[in-house]
């Protein structure tokens, strides 16, 4: 079985801490075979990391968070920035057209300004025809959302429409990095679309951090980066 981790974010996110190359080495440290970075809005640091991949041993699917204006998704395996803003059905369909593919992360989940889908929302996308096509994941299992009964709703919602399951850390600090992470038949990418499709996936999930945790390491980590952040913003 392989194992993929395919909700995380680095230093070029506006809430990461870390450089994307300490996200591929611990990536590789924690056993993953897939990893996918998915920062908010941006798609630098995900091409970065699939350009280094080949030195660390590790598949890197590019990916960015797209702050939709009916809450968040994860576009996958696209090269190309896709717009924030647009409807949750818009944007699936622009992802399309780049040749990638979406899974809806923290779902329902609310608190420290969290932008999520509504069960609403994303029955509706299932209900295009064109949309369900490219839309075939639900994030059931987020290691890191302080939100935990959204999980337990996801997973209820996945039995009911019969979708594939994810689980991903949702890191945004290095300790994080495989807490929920998604198993499939085989080792490759294709074999972990494969299985996304065919909705044989499994949820991993790893040692569980309660909020206090998750909170103060990522303060901590962020205070940190800082220099790292501004760097990024007047280097």
């Amino acid at each position: 079985m392989g194992i993929a981790d395919i909700h995380m974010h680095t230093i070029y996110s506006y809430d990461g801490t870390a450089a994307v190359s300490a996200v591929l080495e611990r990536a590789v440290k924690v056993g993953l075979d897939i990893i996918a970075i998915t920062d908010h809005d941006v798609i630098r640091g995900a091409l970065e990391a699939e350009q280094m991949s080949s030195n660390f041993g590790i598949q890197v699917i590019p990916g960015i968070e797209i702050t939709t204006s009916d809450g968040d998704l994860l576009a996958l395996s696209v090269r190309k920035m896709i717009p924030a803003g647009l409807t949750l059905i818009e944007t699936i369909k622009r992802v399309g057209d780049e040749g990638g593919f979406c899974v809806a992360p923290h779902p329902a989940a609310g608190g420290m300004g969290m932008k999520s889908l509504s069960a609403y929302n994303i029955f509706q996308a299932l209900d295009d025809v064109e949309a369900a096509r490219i839309l075939i994941g639900i994030e059931t299992y987020n290691a890191t959302t302080l939100d935990r009964e959204a999980n337990k709703a996801a997973a209820k919602w996945v039995k009911r429409i019969g979708i594939a399951q994810t689980g991903s850390s949702d890191a945004h600090v290095l300790g994080a990095i495989g807490l929920g992470a998604t198993e499939f038949p085989g080792k490759s990418i294709d074999d972990f679309y494969k299985s996304l499709c065919e909705g044989t996936t499994i949820v991993r999930k790893g040692i569980e951090w309660g909020p206090i945790e998750v909170l103060g390491k990522w303060a901590a980590n962020y205070i940190k980066s800082t220099p790292a952040h501004l760097a990024l913003v007047f280097g």
